[in-house]
């Protein structure tokens, strides 16, 4: 009762019981004024972009964020390979099981010296390194290059025999302007 409300003149009126109390004249007058009271309610505003749900992409297989652009990560091929000259006895390779290698990273064993490797990336071979070696990548590492960073995380046990049996992992690709592409494949390191 203390409330002071603001009642709204035409609100709960239907045009019958406006124009049955009042005189012809007035009546107008009323309906006009409720009928600018209606055109004058704002229609609701959507929320902005940035409080808009957007459906979150999926990790594997697209890039997320950055300027927009995407992420396109090439097989390595022996040309771009003989074209390198990555030091170190020994490699660790990603490859996905459809395609071919997408990195591939030499070292030494029980070295101080950093693990060199190669990626091709929309179409440009570009070096990668980690330090510690051989060793070092065994169970996965992270690559830091010009612009980019490569991250190889193994996520579960040899799928195979022999001296050097492939491990399924991800490899995930982050540009310095933020955006990241995940790929699923194989880790492997030997000989």
């Amino acid at each position: 009762m203390g409330t002071n409300h603001r009642a709204r003149p035409c609100a709960g009126m239907t045009k019958s019981s406006r124009t049955r109390r009042l005189s012809p004249l007035l009546a107008a007058l009323v309906l006009a004024a409720c009928s600018r009271g209606a055109e004058e309610q704002p229609a609701p505003t959507p929320p902005p972009a940035s409080e808009a749900t957007a459906p979150s992409p999926d990790p594997i297989g697209g890039t997320v964020g950055g300027d927009g652009s995407a992420i396109e990560l090439q097989v390595l091929t022996a040309e771009d390979l003989n074209a390198e000259t990555l030091p170190g006895e020994l490699a660790c390779s990603f490859a996905r099981a459809d395609d071919g290698v997408l990195l591939l990273v030499r070292g030494d064993v029980a070295s101080g010296e950093a693990a060199v490797g190669v990626v091709k990336v929309s179409g440009y071979v570009e070096r990668v390194a980690a330090p510690g070696g051989f060793d070092a990548m065994l169970e996965g590492a992270s690559f830091a290059g010009q612009g980019k960073t490569v991250a190889v995380e193994v996520t579960g046990q040899a799928t195979g025999g022999g001296e050097s049996p492939p491990r399924p992992a991800t490899l995930t690709y982050q540009r310095a302007d933020g955006a990241s592409r995940v790929f699923d494949g194989l880790w492997t390191c030997g000989p």
